[in-house]
């Protein structure tokens, strides 16, 4: 019952400007009153891309250039501020894949992980330059490669982290928690009847 492994993601980006880009930022709390987390993509970054007058302003996401991008390029402390799982699943729903960035809060790194969406750590030299190279033509294709380590880009390959345990479930299918508690069901009832007061 393992997850699909999650090996390679490959795509055009999209870059979010700035550091501590915050959870409140991604997905304001106004829209966090719901009973599941369908729709949600719409509401990715509202008050970002707006102005006071709620017309669209020139923020990335709403660049048409940018339409079906997969893949976030951000800062430094990308997730942080509140907890909230909503934030990386505004970000899954609207189409993302996955996130490059100098940085991620532990938190939020942990909520895209088990969502089966990589969180790819980067120099802050290479997100300006891949930042560059996708503002330049946004129909730049960009291939993460998880288990080396690595981003491709044209005749390019960039260096990169992810995370040891994170890497490994990725790339073995196992990064979704509910389908490893779903698959360990006999050892969990075993252990219970082994238990006293269960």
């Amino acid at each position: 019952m393992n997850s699909k492994a999650i090996t390679h993601v490959k795509g055009t980006a999209v870059p979010i400007p700035g550091d501590d880009v915050d959870t409140d930022r991604i997905i304001p709390a106004r829209f966090m009153k719901c009973l599941t987390f369908d729709g949600l993509g719409e509401f990715l970054f509202y008050d970002a891309c707006r102005n006071e007058d709620g017309s669209k302003n020139s923020h990335p996401l709403n660049n048409p250039h940018f339409t079906g991008a997969n893949i976030i390029i951000a800062g430094n402390n990308f997730g942080c501020g509140s907890s909230r799982e909503h934030a990386p699943q505004s970000i899954y729903r609207a189409g993302f894949r996955a996130i490059i960035a100098e940085g991620f809060a532990e938190i939020f790194f942990g909520n895209c992980i088990n969502l089966g969406m990589p969180c790819i750590n980067a120099s802050k030299e290479t997100i300006e330059q891949l930042a560059g190279m996708v503002r330049e033509d946004p129909a730049t294709t960009i291939s993460i490669d998880i288990a080396a380590q690595s981003i491709q880009v044209g005749q390019q390959t960039i260096a990169c982290n992810v995370r040891d345990g994170a890497r490994q479930a990725l790339v073995e299918g196992r990064w979704d928690a509910l389908s490893e508690l779903l698959e360990a069901d006999t050892a969990i009832e075993t252990v219970g009847q082994r238990l006293g007061y269960v």
